[in-house]
């Protein structure tokens, strides 16, 4: 049994149990093996979390990266709306890569990107503030999403229920149009 074999396990088990129910023990009992064998592989249970977080995210993490060519302002919301879409394939997905620091991959991925925005007129730390922002609000929405399981409304409340992908496009705006207004090339307008 490989690394990959574990985690591609331990996500299948994420899945079935969400987060709070994920045990090394449980790991062990669905791939055939004794608890202690999972060390051979992850000294900790965060080192297998964090296997799994990075597996997780292969989708966003894969994703072409920006030429410079193309429109950043639509290359930074087709970015955020990957990262959610990646963070809404597993259960508890944002919870999962919560708190996590990038790898060696991540950061030349996120160099590259903090480069086309700059090379494209954003103000350096424009760039990386927006870029954090964007992304954790991203976490947070998938973060709320996710833990609103039910999906009914609350007939006491007096608000209506929330279009969580309306809600996040929403959102997105608002820090793309507070990027945009900060970034001279740009003419404080994003093109309709």
């Amino acid at each position: 049994m490989d690394r990959q074999t574990v985690v591609a396990e331990a996500l299948d088990l994420l899945d079935e149990v969400g987060l709070d129910g994920m045990s090394t023990r449980l790991l062990a009992r669905r791939l055939g093996i004794q608890q202690p064998s999972l060390y051979f592989h992850f000294r900790r249970k965060e080192d297998l979390l964090a296997a799994m977080a990075e597996a997780a995210m292969a989708p966003h993490a894969t994703a072409r990266l920006p030429r410079p060519a193309d429109d950043w302002r639509e290359w930074f919301l087709d970015n955020m709306r990957s990262f959610r879409r990646t963070l809404l394939r597993r259960r508890d997905g944002a919870r999962l890569h919560a708190g996590g620091l990038p790898g060696p991959a991540d950061r030349d991925r996120i160099a590259h990107k903090m480069t086309f925005l700059t090379n494209a007129g954003v103000p350096e730390l424009d760039a990386q503030m927006a870029m954090l922002a964007a992304g954790r609000f991203t976490v947070g929405c998938v973060l709320e999403e996710q833990a609103d399981v039910a999906g009914e409304p609350d007939p006491d409340a007096d608000f209506p229920l929330i279009d969580h992908e309306s809600a996040f496009e929403a959102g997105l705006s608002l820090i793309l149009d507070g990027l945009v207004a900060r970034t001279p090339k740009t003419g404080g307008r994003l093109r309709p």
